[in-house]
């Protein structure tokens, strides 16, 4: 990577071997997608991430295409990573997302090929927020995304971070919680969703409405590590797969998208996805209770970042 001058920003990324599997909160190797991560002279960092030439849960679709999760799985990766190891965050502390978005251009993004998908990120941080004592509270990054020296995705959002005393004081009880076994039946076809098997179907027809209740309550990438509530991941193809569901196959492969987090999703009752498609667009919200957990758009045209 060069600035403008045709100046080196950082020392070569090595696409060698990857981070600690902890410093991006994954259990399994296998997940981790960030290889590299330093400061540059401008102020941020550079990040280099492989993608797989096959993911189990996002296998090329035919169109010779990564999944457009994998950028979103990338910033969150960036997100946990970054605090942790130049930011002083604990090891122990607690991220959550507050909102997310991401967009690709479909005529830059990078084809899969033999091997992995060597992926170069500059990172912007900013509003970076403290509590009293010092410690970061929250952040924001910014982040865009280069395959053969052409930038083809952006993607940003903000998190904050609570200690393990102070999130056990906001959960209580419900840090006990974890992913039900899954209810029979009521599965939309995994073909209609675009995903190859029934294990990563993530929603169900319920009654009243389109649940939030993945196939495989131990899928190895949406449930890699125990938690207490539906993670933001899941949400997000969720609603990728309430779109599919609702346009009848039709709007399947988003290349923009929105999330935004307005309280915790519970694991029960399980959430209902709520989605109103127009043209090449997609409206979601999640409820649950008395309210939305979650809302956003997902987009499926051309979009210019």
């Amino acid at each position: 990577m060069r600035n403008l001058l045709g100046e080196p920003r950082a020392p070569n990324l090595s696409w060698s071997s990857t981070v600690p599997r902890e410093l991006v909160h994954r259990t399994s190797v296998a997940e981790v997608l960030l290889t590299d991560v330093r400061p540059d002279r401008a102020g941020g960092f550079l990040a280099a991430a492989c993608w797989p030439r096959s993911h189990p849960t996002f296998p090329p679709d035919g169109s010779d295409r990564h999944s457009p999760l994998l950028v979103v799985e990338t910033l969150r990766q960036l997100g946990i990573y970054l605090p942790l190891r130049w930011y002083g965050v604990p090891a122990t502390a607690r991220m959550l997302i507050d909102d997310l978005y991401f967009a690709l251009r479909p005529d830059r993004e990078p084809r899969v090929d033999l091997g992995c998908t060597e992926i170069t990120c500059t990172v912007e941080v900013t509003h970076p927020r403290r509590r009293s004592d010092g410690g970061l509270a929250a952040v924001r990054l910014t982040v865009g995304y280069q395959a053969g020296g052409r930038l083809f995705a952006r993607a940003g959002g903000g998190a904050r971070f609570l200690s393990a005393e102070r999130y056990a004081a906001v959960r209580g009880d419900l840090m006990a919680a974890r992913q039900p076994p899954p209810a029979p039946g009521g599965r939309p076809d995994p073909a209609l969703l675009g995903v190859a098997r029934t294990a990563d179907v993530v929603v169900a027809r319920r009654a009243d409405g389109l649940a939030v209740e993945p196939a495989d309550p131990g899928h190895p990438f949406y449930f890699d590590h125990a938690g207490d509530h539906v993670p933001g991941m899941l949400l997000l193809e969720a609603a990728r797969q309430g779109a599919a569901e609702a346009s009848g196959g039709v709007l399947l492969r988003p290349v923009s998208g929105r999330l935004a987090a307005v309280r915790f999703t519970e694991y029960q009752p399980p959430a209902l996805v709520d989605t109103v498609t127009h043209h090449r667009t997609c409206v979601f919200r999640v409820r649950q209770g008395a309210g939305a957990t979650a809302y956003g758009v997902l987009g499926y045209g051309r979009h210019d970042m």
